[in-house]
C-alpha cells in the first residue's frame, strides 16, 4: 500500500510589509523544495496575510520509511533556508 505523507509548515515573515514581499519568500522556498526533493508544495492557509504562510509538502511512496526521510529532508531544508521564520512543522500520514 502506498504511503502518503503531508508536511505542514507554518512560517512567520516578520520583515514582509506587503504580499509581494511575502510571495517572494514563499515562491523561492516552494521552487527550491520542488526541484530538490520532487515533492508537491502549495500554500494552503493565510494567502491574504502579508506576514504569515502555511505551506504543505506532499510525497507519495511505496515505503513509509522512505517517505518519512524525504519529508524530514524537506523540513531540514526549509529550516536551513528560513531559520527562525519556520515556526512549526508537522507530518501527517494519509
Amino acid at each position: 500500500m502506498a504511503a502518503v505523507g503531508v508536511l505542514t509548515m507554518e512560517i512567520r515573515i516578520e520583515h514582509a510589509h506587503s504580499l509581494k514581499e511575502k510571495r517572494h519568500v514563499v515562491k523561492s522556498l516552494k521552487d527550491r523544495l520542488r526541484n530538490k526533493f520532487n515533492v508537491a508544495v502549495a500554500e494552503i492557509v493565510d494567502q491574504d496575510l502579508h506576514n504569515s504562510a502555511v505551506l504543505a509538502a506532499v510525497t507519495v511512496s511505496s515505503s513509509r520509511e522512505f517517505a518519512a526521510k524525504v519529508l524530514q529532508s524537506v523540513e531540514d531544508e526549509a529550516a536551513s533556508q528560513l531559520g527562525p521564520m519556520l515556526v512549526r512543522a508537522d507530518v501527517e500520514w494519509l
